[in-house]
């Protein structure tokens, strides 16, 4: 049995306590009440904030032709840290180092930020890192780590536009897109001048074709010596959903959709989409099939083939669906299993004659009265960065000729990297 003292001495210990606990609330109280930044939960929250400090990544690029390579790139380099600020080179440094780009600086910027993974972009980026650049992103813009791809980045000089990054421990490296580069883009189009120079036959088969079906994957120097290397483009289930965002559109949402080629995906593109987008809830892009490009636009078409096409369309921040190889005409059953609310096209497209064809393909939307013409930002189609390519040939063939020497020691000295 425990002795009177013992529970005395028991009793007097737990009075103590229970005051002593009673005194400290009250004053944390009183403390709470007169400083507040120093109650428990402020503290708390400071702590917490402090270490979830946003690792910001930094990739800079000409961003020329942009295509769904860049767009993979970007996406990657975005998973290493937690906000992705792109540098998007000048005019003058391209023109220095690659020969003249084929779409503008301010082109190539709003192409960029359209990209969902991006969070901040720098115009007139330098070609090549320097130390007082490096600096820069460092203490000014609070970079943690700069990234580029697994294909090297050679200066005229024959110096890494990346030595001084990795020199500071603050490099990091992603793996290349492969099937695709402005390079292969570029070099389409000039198979296409020559091709139809050459022949006019109904027989010559068309590069679109090549391309679509991955004929051609070899160095092919078409009799010019151009050493243009067509690339072949192996699409996967698991890329299309890299780039999906994966949400559907609610019960009530306004479902707008618009629909196109979207071939050679450029900033005319972005700013109609965009337009788009601001007219509802949830963007729907249709994208047609390659065979309905090329009956409507000529055998030479698309330059992309579907694939291709419909990764850029996704990729962009404004558009939250896609049907891969949507029908020419828009039904009525279209209408409802997708619950559309209203149909939109630009008045700048290549197909902006659609009322001539034998049937109009937006008449059921516009029987309902749901069907609106929107004025189009930009006076730029496909055709147009096209005749920049022709125009301009000889200056690309010879850049191509050079990019060309480059890629192939890449790919013949290509290992296996890890990444996706």
């Amino acid at each position: 049995m425990v002795s009177d003292a013992g529970l005395e001495t028991s009793r007097r210990f737990l009075a103590t306590w229970l005051i002593g606990g009673l005194v400290a609330g009250v004053s944390l109280v009183a403390i709470t009440a007169v400083w507040p930044e120093y109650s428990p939960v402020n503290i708390a929250g400071k702590i917490k904030k402090k270490k979830k400090k946003p690792v910001r990544v930094y990739m800079d690029g000409c961003f020329d032709m942009m295509h769904y390579g860049h767009c993979n790139a970007l996406r990657q380099a975005r998973a290493l840290g937690d906000q992705l600020i792109v540098g998007v080179v000048s005019d003058a440094e391209i023109t220095a180092n690659k020969g003249p780009p084929v779409t503008p600086l301010h082109e190539r910027m709003l192409m960029v930020s359209a990209v969902k993974w991006v969070d901040e972009v720098i115009p007139d980026a330098p070609y090549a890192i320097t130390e007082e650049f490096m600096r820069k992103l460092f203490d000014e813009y609070n970079i943690d780590y700069i990234i580029h791809g697994d294909d090297p980045c050679i200066l005229p000089d024959g110096t890494d536009a990346y030595a001084l990054a990795k020199k500071a421990g603050r490099y990091k490296q992603i793996k290349r897109t492969e099937g695709v580069s402005s390079t292969d883009i570029v070099g389409r189009m000039l198979l296409c001048v020559r091709e139809r120079t050459s022949s006019e036959s109904p027989s010559h088969a068309s590069l679109q074709r090549q391309f679509s079906h991955g004929h051609n994957q070899k160095r092919d120097d078409g009799g010019s010596g151009s050493g243009t290397r067509v690339s072949h483009f192996l699409p996967t289930s698991r890329r299309i959903v890299q780039f999906s965002n994966g949400k559907a559109a609610g019960p009530n949402a306004r479902i707008v959709y618009i629909d196109g080629a979207f071939d050679l995906f450029h900033a005319g593109h972005v700013e109609i989409l965009r337009l788009a987008r601001g007219l509802g809830d949830f963007l729907l892009v249709g994208i047609h099939t390659d065979q309905t490009v090329t009956a409507n636009r000529g055998v030479h078409r698309p330059i992309m083939n579907l694939h291709e096409r419909s990764l850029s369309v996704l990729a962009c921040r404004y558009v939250d669906e896609v049907i891969i190889g949507a029908p020419w005409e828009i039904s009525k059953d279209m209408i409802t299993t997708f619950n559309i609310s209203l149909v939109v096209h630009g008045t700048v497209a290549e197909d902006d004659d659609f009322e001539k064809h034998d049937r109009d393909p937006y008449e059921v939307p516009k029987s309902m009265e749901i069907f609106k013409l929107l004025e189009s930002p930009l006076d730029i189609t496909t055709s147009t960065i096209i005749k920049r390519i022709v125009s301009n040939h000889e200056a690309y063939q010879k850049r191509n000729e050079r990019k060309g020497e480059s890629e192939r020691r890449y790919y013949e000295s290509k290992s296996y990297v890890s990444g996706d």
